[in-house]
């Protein structure tokens, strides 16, 4: 019956976000408080919910202080060179622009964190798609795909709780792998290179060069077309690509939903971050701030202290120094104040359905049911079913849970066979692209939320593309023999 009901639960949850009857935080809460009554343990569920706020309160403050942090780096300058690079490379032709997307999110994910990476990626790209009234649901699908690949770098998570389930060492496990998670990121880049070319199709060669460098340049020509008695805004053609039609003006509209009808109000302050003379630019201290950044993530990757510990110091540290005066802070502060709390509320309202999900033991039915699915004839290729199985487990469960619950398991039942815990453990990483859209990693939040996204959109157009690189990394890894 539990088995039943967690899959039940996530469902409901996964429908009514994607159809956009409940906020993802009403969803959150509600939905495994129901549940929660439902399998008869509703006297237990304040119990239920401290274990799950417990569990992500770190998570919560390490994204707090850390949305603070790189907002003030932001403010300050110091990303100002990685965007006019971007916006070198990207121009302003959308397929560019998507492929410089992937390539930032991979290079950012490099320091193993989701939430850094997002911030980063979309602080530089979002102003760009809003200036182009590119689809934003493109621009969070492939970064969260791409920093899913890069998730499985050793100290990004995954690699280290595979080791530890099974007791094995993350180098032997990740260096093998290598070969295979290239390909998952040619695979991303030639979906960006897919997306950017549909992008480019529907809205045609743009010409702002000036515009993004400067972000004070006149609106370029524009023309109207119609679709049934409505019009939208496109960019003239001038550089003999055809010119795109609008969001509304053929079937583009259901894989665009992310897209802001009421772009021309926001445009220029959409590229206020790239203005060279915003009052918060601290160009003299540019290198202080690039030092202290680096030494930020250093300290990070060798664990010298607790990450929310880190970016608390961090985030004090660069208010104090970039703004000595008090009203300066409380102004920063503030400017960031409605992303810190979209952010921590989401993470304390995952913390429910975490808490539900664990405490009513959901979580260990369903995976001794899909463990206990799987027919014996199949043991002999049990990484390949580890393989399988981790892209809707890390979907539909956290990584603690499917890496300490599931894959010992399986790791037990592949031995019986000859199967090598190695393989095991390789195997479970193919599912990495598609977690981090999960509605339970915390990062996806900062991604949705800085980019001004509904999750639900972002679910329903990433979910695909995401299952479809984790199965281009399985089979890879089967090609090479490394599963």
């Amino acid at each position: 019956m539990l088995t039943i009901l967690g899959f039940a639960m996530i469902a409901t949850f996964l429908v009514l976000i994607m159809l956009k009857k409940m906020s993802p935080i009403a969803a959150l809460v509600l939905i495994p408080a129901l549940f929660c009554v439902a399998v008869g343990q509703g006297a237990k569920l304040g119990d239920y919910v401290i274990d799950g706020v417990g569990n992500l309160a770190p998570t919560a403050a390490m994204l707090m202080f850390a949305i603070v942090y790189f907002g003030v780096m932001i403010d300050v300058g110091l990303f100002d060179p990685i965007v006019r690079g971007i916006l070198r490379f990207c121009k302003a032709d959308p397929m560019r622009i998507v492929v410089g997307t992937a390539v930032l999110a991979a290079i950012v994910s490099l320091d193993g964190d989701g939430s850094t990476t997002f911030m980063i990626t979309v602080s530089a790209m979002y102003p760009l798609y809003k200036r182009l009234k590119m689809s934003l649901v493109v621009m969070t699908g492939v970064a969260a795909t791409a920093n899913g690949v890069m998730n499985t770098l050793p100290w990004g998570g995954p690699t280290a709780r595979a080791a530890t389930a099974l007791k094995l060492d993350a180098g032997d496990i990740f260096v093998p792998m290598i070969p295979a998670l290239g390909i998952g990121l040619v695979a991303v880049l030639l979906l960006a290179v897919v997306l950017g070319r549909r992008e480019r199709k529907r809205l045609g060669m743009l010409t702002l060069d000036e515009a993004l460098a400067t972000g004070t340049a006149a609106e370029p020509e524009t023309v109207l077309v119609g679709a049934g008695g409505g019009s939208d805004r496109i960019r003239k053609n001038s550089g003999g690509a055809g010119a795109g039609t609008g969001t509304g003006a053929g079937g583009d509209a259901a894989e665009h939903p992310a897209m802001d009808e009421d772009t021309d109000a926001v445009e220029d302050e959409g590229f206020k971050g790239l203005d060279p003379d915003r009052a918060t630019l601290r160009p003299r201290l540019y290198w202080f701030n690039a030092g202290l950044t680096i030494a930020l993530l250093t300290a990070m990757i060798m664990e010298l202290m607790p990450i929310p510990v880190l970016f608390l110091l961090g985030a004090a540290l660069a208010l104090t120094v970039n703004f000595p005066h008090m009203p300066d802070q409380r102004a920063r502060i503030a400017a960031h104040a409605d992303n810190v709390l979209n952010v921590s509320g989401m993470v304390f309202a995952a913390a429910v359905f975490t808490g539900v999900l664990s405490g009513t033991g959901m979580v260990e039915h369903m995976a001794d049911w899909l463990v206990g699915a799987i027919p014996d004839g199949m043991g002999p290729h049990m990484a390949i079913v580890t393989g399988i199985l981790s892209i809707p487990l890390t979907y539909f469960m956290s990584n603690d849970g499917f890496y300490f619950g599931v894959v010992p398991v399986l790791a037990e039942a592949g031995a019986a066979h000859g199967v090598s815990p190695l393989e095991i453990a390789r195997a479970s990483l193919v599912g990495q692209p598609l977690h981090m859209s999960s509605p339970l990693v915390p990062a996806v939040y900062v991604l949705v939320g800085m980019a001004k996204v509904e999750f639900g959109d972002h679910t329903r157009f990433t979910v695909k593309w995401a299952a479809l690189t984790s199965l281009v990394v399985l089979c890879a890894g089967l090609l090479f023999g490394i599963i």
